[in-house]
């Protein structure tokens, strides 16, 4: 039923969103990442290879760097899948051109009940604009919607709305950008347990509606390219499969890849972003990574 209910609302809401930004052309719209090819401190953060998800997929390599900070039930839960082998040999069984490709039906490959259990929703996170203040900030610091922190997306309340609310926090999420990693569950908000879709192109609908923890780091083409459904249902026969899935830090370390992503807490990034204008978050081209 799960795989109806996503399918169903990827149909009616999911197509002709406009495009963000992908990660494998950002640096051509980033000058601070112009010509980089070795990573330095100053202007690159090493990416934690716990928060580093490598799919091998029948089409190519996907990296994902996930923030576990957005939705630490999730990350932990999927960590547990991941660790299982249990997502190895599923299929992308619903791709849609212009909106995202799904994956991950532990229940579809076992032929049953797998018993992962239900997730409560993370569509937010409340917010210590203090402890976590963004990177860099579209707009007025204050007043600001959406900005960066650590290189993903986010879209938040305005940081002056601390003040007043009763915790002393804000609500922020990972808006459904271009290259966004986000889980998917039926009409009910705490039943996602296995399966997860990439983000093709900007889907703003689904922000706040469904958990978004990662984002693609190197391999949006790979995602571009996979086997996408022939109607609007995106129900795909003889899909692509993901053959095989690591957490990089379960990887031997010389055998691991390493990646690095531009660091949007710099001054530099600042002044850059500012000649942005004061845009949505998810049409500007995705934050860049070097990857060894």
């Amino acid at each position: 039923m799960k795989r109806v209910a996503f399918g169903l609302m990827a149909g009616l809401l999911g197509l002709a969103m406009p495009a963000c930004g992908d990660t494998s052309a950002a640096a051509a719209g980033w000058a601070l990442a112009a010509g980089a090819e070795a990573p330095d401190e100053a202007n690159w953060r090493a990416v934690d290879p716990q928060n580093l998800l490598v799919f091998e997929t029948t089409k190519g390599r996907v990296l994902v760097e996930v923030f576990p900070e957005a939705a630490p039930k999730h990350y932990a839960q999927f960590a547990k899948v991941i660790r299982s082998g249990d997502l190895d040999g599923t299929a992308f069984h619903r791709v849609i051109d212009d909106f995202m490709a799904q994956g991950g039906d532990v229940d579809a490959k076992k032929g049953g009940d797998a018993g992962w259990p239900e997730i409560p929703a993370e569509f937010t996170f409340r917010r210590d604009v203090a402890a976590m203040p963004l990177d860099a900030v579209i707009g007025p610091e204050d007043t600001g919607k959406m900005g960066y922190y650590r290189g993903f997306p986010m879209l938040t309340q305005p940081s002056f709305f601390a003040e007043m609310s009763v915790d002393g926090l804000v609500t922020t999420s990972i808006p459904h950008c271009k290259g966004v990693l986000s889980t998917a569950r039926t009409s009910f908000p705490n039943s996602a347990t296995t399966q997860f879709f990439l983000i093709r192109e900007h889907s703003p609908h689904l922000d706040k509606q469904y958990t978004a923890w990662g984002r693609v780091i190197e391999g949006q083409s790979v995602v571009k390219a996979l086997k996408k459904g022939p109607d609007d249902s995106g129900t795909v026969e003889d899909p692509d499969m993901l053959t095989s899935i690591e957490i990089a830090a379960d990887i031997p370390e010389a055998a691991r890849p390493q990646a690095w992503v531009l660091r949007t807490d710099t001054e530099a990034f600042a002044v850059e972003l500012a000649t942005k204008g004061e845009v949505d978050v998810c049409s500007l081209p995705a934050i860049p990574a070097i990857v060894k």
